[in-house]
């Protein structure tokens, strides 16, 4: 993985915004099994790679943030990894770095609805997406995930008890992954 030079998450936003955590350790195994050739978050997007293209939607929020790509065996070791570098945050959005397509302003609205809720779930036309907002109560789960499996059981844990915020948005780039060759090529119509 290219590595992006790192911010201090303290520095940039205003105090008491979340950090975004960018995921970037997954191996693409789909990517290259549809045909691709490179690890799906190198693929070209429009003169930049995906992984680029997601960095370049994060830092367009304003948002602090800290991209987790050191190899993790599965997408928990990954958040529970990037929310222990990042412990003193007074919460996260966790966005996978195959979401080039999602807006900015997507990204400022989990995190000004954060401040209400203790997580955020944006939704578009009536699909669950990212980047999912947990608020700093989420800590000690965050840290306990492992393996493959990602926060869902987190998310739940406070949805049961009403704690969780379905959040609306116009932003289909909130469930655009980059998961297939097809999904990549649906996402370079963006670009021409």
């Amino acid at each position: 993985m290219e590595h992006q030079p790192q911010p201090v998450f303290e520095s940039a936003s205003p105090q008491g915004t979340p950090v975004v955590l960018v995921l970037a350790s997954g191996r693409g195994e789909r990517f290259r099994a549809s045909g691709g050739q490179t690890h799906k978050l190198q693929a070209d997007l429009g003169g930049r790679t995906v992984l680029q293209r997601t960095l370049d939607a994060v830092q367009a929020s304003g948002l602090d943030w800290h991209l987790e790509d050191r190899g993790h065996p599965g997408m928990g070791d990954s958040i529970a990894a990037a929310v222990r570098a990042t412990a003193q945050a007074p919460g996260w959005l966790i966005l996978p770095g195959d979401l080039p397509l999602v807006r900015p302003e997507t990204l400022r609205r989990v995190a000004e609805a954060l401040s209400g809720s203790a997580v955020v779930m944006p939704i578009h036309a009536g699909a669950k997406g990212h980047p999912v907002g947990f608020a700093a109560v989420c800590r000690e789960g965050l840290l306990a995930l492992s393996g493959d499996v990602g926060a869902a059981s987190v998310w739940r844990h406070w949805q049961a008890l009403g704690q969780s915020l379905a959040l609306e948005v116009d932003d289909p780039g909130i469930v655009t992954d980059i998961d297939t060759l097809d999904d990549l090529a649906r996402a370079a119509a963006h670009w021409r």
